[in-house]
């Protein structure tokens, strides 16, 4: 191969099939967010538990639910700008690092300021590690194929959240609430090792930061073991930058794609919060045990792992914002009907496994929508900011979810306004697929 010849490293990643090694990031990054998924549910299934124990009101619950969705959107603001500055490796292994040492702290707690304290550590490292999650991977991805990985992986949150479930419904009962929060700090603390010594540095970021031709060949010849790199230069079509990452989301070109993924993020988050985190406790209150109550609410988050996977694979085929809005819009349909079912297990799993599925398939979706409208040198910068501003609708959901309860409204009347933010997510959508400025990547 000549010495002067030069490869284009984005065409490269997309003319070439999946490699073992590009699978083995997937399946770290969808590990890392399987964690980050079962530690955000973690408060949302003990919370039961927690307030027969400490004798704490929904307004108090409420309290610290915020305090980590608080941390959540703080810890994905700032680590976006961080992150396409510093890389995206070095960000995802610290955040993972914080989140499990935290909730192991918060399980140790011995009074709701410390928990609350706690929660709100924990939320810095868990907002900061999902958008650069998603950041690396679509860096991996052709793009061909980048929705529905970058679905594959998310899904890993629904997963996580799931099985923080199902676990939740034996340990409780048998160790006390602590126990599921031991399990949730233990996990990511174990898995720190492993990402740093398999996880790599996005090779886009690379050649953006202008890092040295020696170090991007050795990624891309385990990336791409049968393509012969040696003695030639990278380059990348789309590493040209006239601009800084904030300038470019706040942008004439992507002011009204950006406002719309906010906005849109906003709504989503704040539903899909509201009803993990305090469908637990609506369930309870209409008679059911807290074994029924965990195991509906597992079934919710089991139906966004299968809406993940349907998300991104509709989305590679068919215009991904209208895609999503016709999720959305189903969502917002079933959640009605679990408001109008009867108190009865089995149709209750059904009904949340179908709003699950839509809701958090849709969510899941939306990080492949953010990942693919940025260029790269502001991708993890548009990323984290969506994430940041839905964080705080999820913070709202706290809120307005311990109101609800204090209220007293029916199961039937809460679900049926819980309609409303999933419309208005769709209406969104459709607004960004009609104005918002559209750039292949």
């Amino acid at each position: 191969m000549s010495t002067s010849q030069a490869i284009d490293v984005r065409q490269l990643i997309n003319s070439a099939s999946l490699s073992g090694y590009q699978k083995r990031i997937i399946l770290l990054c969808f590990i890392v967010v399987a964690l980050d998924g079962l530690d955000i549910a973690l408060m949302g299934f003990i919370a039961p538990a927690l307030k027969v124990a400490w004798g704490i009101s929904n307004h108090q619950l409420g309290m610290v639910i915020s305090a980590a969705l608080i941390g959540l959107a703080l810890g994905a603001l700032f680590a976006g700008p961080v992150a396409d500055r510093f890389g995206r490796r070095a960000i995802i292994i610290t955040s993972v690092f914080l989140f499990g040492l935290w909730t192991l702290a918060t399980a140790l707690s011995q009074n709701l300021e410390q928990m609350m304290l706690f929660r709100f550590f924990t939320g810095l490292g868990l907002g900061a590690a999902m958008p650069n999650v998603g950041t690396l991977v679509a860096e991996f991805s052709p793009e061909r194929k980048r929705s529905f990985i970058i679905t594959v992986v998310f899904c890993g949150f629904t997963f996580g959240a799931a099985t923080g479930g199902f676990a939740a419904s034996w340990l409780i009962p048998c160790f006390g609430w602590h126990s599921v929060l031991l399990m949730g700090g233990t996990l990511p603390l174990l898995i720190v090792p492993l990402l740093v010594k398999f996880l790599p540095e996005s090779v886009r970021f690379l050649l953006i930061r202008g890092a040295p031709a020696a170090q991007i060949r050795a990624i891309i010849e385990k990336m791409l073991p049968d393509t012969s790199v040696a003695d030639v230069h990278f380059q990348m079509a789309a590493a040209r930058q006239c601009e800084g990452a904030v300038r470019t989301v706040l942008s004439r070109n992507y002011r009204t794609g950006s406002l719309m993924l906010w906005g849109s993020y906003f709504m989503g988050l704040f539903l899909v919060y509201l009803i993990g985190s305090w469908l637990p406790s609506l369930i309870r209150d209409i008679g059911m045990t807290v074994t029924q109550a965990a195991l509906i609410t597992a079934m919710y988050q089991a139906g966004g792992t299968v809406g993940s996977l349907f998300a991104g694979w509709l989305m590679d085929r068919f215009n991904a914002n209208l895609a999503l809005a016709l999720i959305y819009c189903c969502g917002g349909i079933a959640t009605v009907a679990i408001g109008l079912a009867p108190a009865d297990t089995l149709i209750l799993s059904g009904i949340a496994f179908c709003s699950g599925f839509c809701l958090n398939g849709a969510n899941t979706g939306m990080n492949a929508l953010s990942a693919s409208y940025y260029p790269t040198h502001a991708r993890a910068t548009g990323s984290s900011w969506m994430h940041g501003v839905g964080r705080i609708g999820a913070i709202l959901s706290a809120f307005v979810g311990a109101e609800m309860m204090s209220l007293g409204w029916s199961f039937s009347q809460v679900f049926l306004l819980l309609a409303i933010p999933a419309l208005l997510t769709s209406i969104m959508l459709l607004v960004k697929s009609a104005f918002g400025y559209q750039r292949p990547l």
